[in-house]
């Protein structure tokens, strides 16, 4: 899953994008807010970690611009002041969270899966579809209680999947979502994947709807 760091403090972003690439996240930096207003208006994210104090276009301006353009990623919001003043408007600017500087990286990364979930329509770190298990904590999955050794990009895919259950995602979508802004996007690496994590999961957990796209069904289906 892509998602965007808008955080001006080189250090601070780097620190993040490292934690997120580690548990399996595809992460892309903006470095003030009018290139973070630009990426998460053009780009497609599967949430947003937005510093407020952020140069030539500050945070809270930035979110009420994504927000009036119809633009509804999720948004964690990261602040160095952190007063209950400024964490009311970071919610009521459409924030889904919020969280004061200094952090706990393993907290922003709880955070973040928490408000993926719920975009997700999920409550727990746990996500079954039939016999099919993922869990976001330990970063593992299982079909019928045995352990499937897959690749980063392999439990991504399978995460976005699961998170869209039900849904017929396309090429392009999947593509979007599993790769961050410099990588070549090969249209034929979706297939690959695929391909791959048939062989390690078995048949029938990722489907195919020809001409439209792939998708996990939901549990009651399976």
């Amino acid at each position: 899953m892509r998602i965007l760091i808008a955080e001006d403090e080189p250090i601070v972003a780097n620190n993040i994008a490292n934690i997120l690439r580690s548990a399996g996240y595809a992460p892309d930096i903006a470095a003030d807010g009018e290139e973070a207003w630009f990426k998460g208006s053009t780009e497609t994210y599967a949430a947003i970690i937005l510093d407020l104090g952020l140069p030539k276009l500050d945070g809270i301006s930035v979110l009420h611009k994504w927000r009036a353009e119809g633009i509804n990623t999720p948004v964690v919001v990261l602040s160095a002041r952190g007063t209950w003043s400024e964490r009311v408007e970071g919610i009521d600017s459409g924030a889904d969270d919020y969280l004061p500087k200094p952090f706990q990286m393993q907290e922003l990364l709880a955070r973040l899966r928490a408000v993926l979930r719920r975009v997700g329509g999920q409550a727990q770190s746990v996500i079954d579809a039939g016999k099919l298990q993922i869990d976001l904590r330990s970063r593992m999955i299982t079909v019928d209680g045995v352990l499937a050794n897959l690749t980063s990009l392999e439990f991504r895919l399978v995460h976005f999947l699961m998170l869209q259950k039900g849904r017929v995602v396309s090429h392009s979508e999947l593509s979007e979502n599993l790769y961050d802004h410099d990588h070549d996007r090969d249209a034929n690496a979706i297939e690959a994947i695929v391909s791959r994590l048939r062989r390690k999961l078995g048949p029938g957990i990722i489907q195919n709807k020809r001409g439209f796209g792939y998708f996990i069904a939901s549990a009651d289906v399976l």
